[in-house]
């Protein structure tokens, strides 16, 4: 059987040498850019095929300027949806990007630049979102944080990174989905990204594998609640995906086998990582699908 183009894209970009490293050694400051990964992550550029799932939609996907969110966005875009994106301010040139892109696919890119670690910045970044593209339909809430520490659980526990790991990864999500909720009708859904580590954390990500865990549960609540006003509430929950987090917060050796612990034996493109995105977000083929987690993890488990 021939592979798809999205599975040999994502291995040509690996490699298996006989120390078991998959990437080379490398390192970035917080919170990375794209251009400067070895190798550039596949966000699906050259892959993803659109059959109009989207069309005519609005969505606003948070951390959508580099790895998932930017092929999120790029799927999104080729399925029809306007989209907004949403990132830090100090990563413009990725964001620009992306915004490329999704113009390329002839549909309107809104940046939202915002670091949503507060609700007023939540708040302002939803309303931004509603009036660039005239409505919601949807809401990607993608962006996260994590710090892996040489310490590993509480005793390298550092404060400050746990309350921007909490605050980005949980409390973001709280506050972008009140401040959206009235812009949402009947049929719009919203889209959180868990974690792999949610089911199997980690020591040395012990702050960030608690927001993960928790935001599972704050899927499967939200679904309970929104539902009677027809607002579907999902999550996908990626294994170890090449984006720019990995070597912005990991040390250089821990980047180099990174993915190695998978049964497939290597890590996810963002591009791999869409199709969950676009079903969970799909009106008519995800119409009955609610407060679920769709694992996307290499073989990973998520149970």
């Amino acid at each position: 059987m021939k592979k798809p183009d999205v599975v040999r894209n994502a291995e040509k970009l690996v490699r298996d040498d006989e120390e078991g490293k998959i990437f080379p050694s490398q390192q970035q400051t917080p919170p990375g850019l794209t251009g400067e990964m070895d190798p550039v992550p596949d966000h699906g550029e050259q892959t993803w095929r659109g059959r109009g799932r989207l069309e005519g939609l609005k969505a606003f996907i948070t951390g959508a300027d580099s790895g998932i969110g930017r092929a999120v966005a790029i799927a999104y875009a080729r399925e029809g949806a306007d989209v907004a994106i949403g990132y830090l301010p100090e990563e413009q040139v990725d964001a620009e990007e992306t915004a490329r892109v999704v113009e390329e696919a002839g549909r309107t890119a809104v940046l939202v630049p915002a670091d949503l670690r507060t609700n007023e910045e939540c708040v302002r970044s939803i309303g931004e979102a509603v009036e660039g593209l005239g409505g919601l339909d949807i809401l990607v809430n993608n962006a996260g944080y994590h710090w892996e520490r040489s310490g590993e659980g509480l005793e390298g526990l550092d404060l400050e990174e746990m309350d921007r790991t909490f605050r980005t990864n949980l409390n973001a999500i709280l506050w972008l989905s009140r401040a959206a909720l009235p812009h949402l009708g009947e049929g719009a859904s919203i889209i959180n990204t868990s974690s792999v580590q949610a089911y199997d954390p980690s020591t040395s990500l012990l702050d960030y594998a608690a927001t993960k865990a928790a935001v599972n549960n704050l899927t499967v609540n939200l679904a309970a609640d929104l539902g009677p006003k027809g607002i579907r509430v999902n999550a996908v929950a990626p294994g170890p995906i090449w984006t720019p987090l990995q070597p912005a917060t990991r040390f250089p050796e821990k980047v180099e086998s990174f993915g190695a612990n998978t049964p497939l034996g290597r890590a996810g493109q963002p591009s791999e990582m869409a199709g969950a995105y676009v079903f969970l977000a799909s009106p008519e083929e995800a119409s009955y699908v609610s407060g679920t987690v769709i694992g996307v993890t290499g073989g990973r488990p998520v149970f």
